[in-house]
């Protein structure tokens, strides 16, 4: 009995092994292409974050990879009489389906670490090889222009040469939140582009600030300029992030949305202790009620993302499920005709259901820990069904 487990078991390692390599690689040109045509990479560039990609791709081509070689494996073994031979011989179906809940079991496992550990590593070292692009090409374009102008965000940067990485004689001009202008000079500048904060960092040495009717020198110290990269932007993907992080940015979330309500409530007693009901109708309270709305937006996402990883990863396990017993009952059919069969409902249901939860719990209809589970329960009672049928027959 273990020999023929053990058969199955080598069948579906050889046959997922080979899949998941075939669809990996397309999946990871496809990949590689959209990062480069979003952030205009070079060629070397392109070439640095293929290793990266890999790991980012593995949680969407594992499941429907495992449903593949299942529906291959069992659709043969099952339309080359094996499995009627292993009944006749007191061989339950249970057993023989063994291997790929194992399977499945040993893929749940590995998936959960490729979302929760090499997607965020691999995310990390993509954005370290796009910030030094970014670099060099920002450098590139002050090097031989002398000047960089972003009228959206309202700054300028002229430089009389860039040298060594080091812009040389360099002027800032920059409007600040009230519209006043900045100026700040110095005689040596670094840059550094923070794309989590969507910040352009300057490091400024023997520099002098300009505003109307003040001047700041610093001619011995060290000072730091931040200047946004673009407005709008999430600074954060939930996905990008481990669990511990998510954590942490939930506990953050909290604590900002309670901080916007109760400072919202202490702006609105002064204002009616002091009678200026007009200002109550004003942007300073609303900007509290945007604060606290971004914070509950963020602790949902970053809720349904823990929930949702720990779901995702185990549809391994309950795609190989369903389609196990499913070959099995469709031995004479051909194996790309039983993972259609079965992958399509999956493709019209699965999915669709998937995204639907991850949107309510968005929105705070529904609880993540529950609903995040819905699309993997109807897997589960869909294999229970197919199970019972093929444990009759």
């Amino acid at each position: 009995m273990k020999l023929l487990q053990r058969y199955i078991l080598a069948e579906l390692i050889r046959v997922f092994s080979l899949l998941v390599v075939v669809l990996t690689v397309m999946l990871v040109f496809a990949g590689v292409f959209r990062e480069a045509s979003e952030r205009g990479l070079g060629l070397v560039q392109i070439v640095q974050i293929v290793p990266y990609v890999v790991p980012s791709m593995l949680p969407f081509t594992v499941p429907a990879t495992l449903l593949l070689a299942v529906c291959v494996v069992y659709g043969r073994i099952s339309g080359d009489l094996e499995v009627t031979a292993a009944k006749a011989a007191g061989i339950s179906a249970m057993q023989l389906l063994a291997p790929a809940f194992l399977l499945g079991s040993v893929l749940t496992v590995g998936s959960f670490g490729l979302t929760n550990f090499a997607i965020p590593w691999a995310v990390g070292n993509i954005e370290r090889i796009v910030t030094q692009a970014m670099e060099d090409i920002f450098l590139d374009m002050l090097a031989t222009q002398n000047l960089f102008s972003d009228a959206a965000h309202g700054y300028t940067i002229n430089v009389a040469e860039v040298r060594d990485r080091i812009l040389v004689d360099a002027t800032f001009v920059y409007r600040q939140k009230d519209h006043q202008q900045i100026t700040v000079r110095a005689k040596e500048a670094s840059i550094r582009f923070d794309l989590e904060q969507q910040e352009l960092r300057l490091r400024l040495k023997d520099w002098t600030l300009s505003r109307p009717g003040a001047d700041t020198s610093g001619q011995f110290d060290e000072y730091e300029l931040a200047l946004p990269l673009r407005q709008g932007a999430e600074r954060v993907k939930a996905r990008h992030l481990t669990i511990g992080r998510l954590e942490e940015e939930i506990a953050a979330a909290i604590r900002m949305a309670e901080t916007s309500r109760q400072l919202m409530l202490q702006e609105a007693t002064m204002l009616l202790v002091t009678g200026d009901f007009a200002a109550l109708r004003g942007t300073g309270l609303s900007e509290y009620t945007v604060a606290q709305r971004r914070a509950v937006s963020n602790e949902r996402r970053y809720r349904a993302e823990v929930h949702n990883r720990f779901a995702m990863a185990a549809s391994c396990l309950f795609f190989s499920f369903l389609g196990g017993p499913f070959s099995m009952l469709q031995a004479r059919r051909q194996f790309i005709t039983s993972f259609i069969m079965c992958f399509l409902p999956i493709l019209l249901i699965y999915y669709p259901t998937t995204f639907l939860m991850v949107n309510l719990c968005k929105t705070g209809t529904v609880q993540p820990w529950w609903s995040m589970w819905v699309p993997n329960a109807i897997l589960g009672c869909a294999g229970w069904v197919v199970l019972q049928r093929v444990i009759r027959h």
